[in-house]
């Protein structure tokens, strides 16, 4: 059984910064991938951006510059530091990693106000 905790998300005002964390548990012997999600009100789910077990990194184009995801492959955790937040940025991030199967975290707020 593998289970995805976030935690970090909330308020900020545009231009301001949070830090998502997202960590693994459970019988878990290594990880390939891991990533993030969000899901804004009336909108599709849309990846933000995903890290390989190497470090390899993929963003979206909407937040590329802004936001850096990394990973502490000994915590079985990974982050999303996301800077210069926009209102559009205003959604429920979804952590996500793959071992053999994709399995989800339970989703965190974000909400940034203009």
């Amino acid at each position: 059984q593998v289970q995805l905790v976030e935690s970090g998300g909330g308020s900020v005002q545009a231009g301001g910064s949070l830090r998502l964390s997202c960590a693994a548990s459970g019988n878990i012997f290594s990880i390939n991938f891991m990533g993030w999600y969000r899901q804004a009100p009336g909108k599709q789910r849309e990846s933000v951006a995903v890290i390989g077990s190497g470090g390899n990194t993929d963003y979206a184009d909407s937040v590329k510059g802004r936001f850096t995801i990394s990973r502490d492959n000994g915590k079985k955790t990974v982050y999303l530091q996301m800077n210069s937040l926009k209102p559009e940025d205003t959604a429920v991030y979804y952590c996500y990693c793959h071992i053999h199967d994709v399995h989800w975290g339970q989703g965190t707020q974000v909400t940034v106000s203009s």
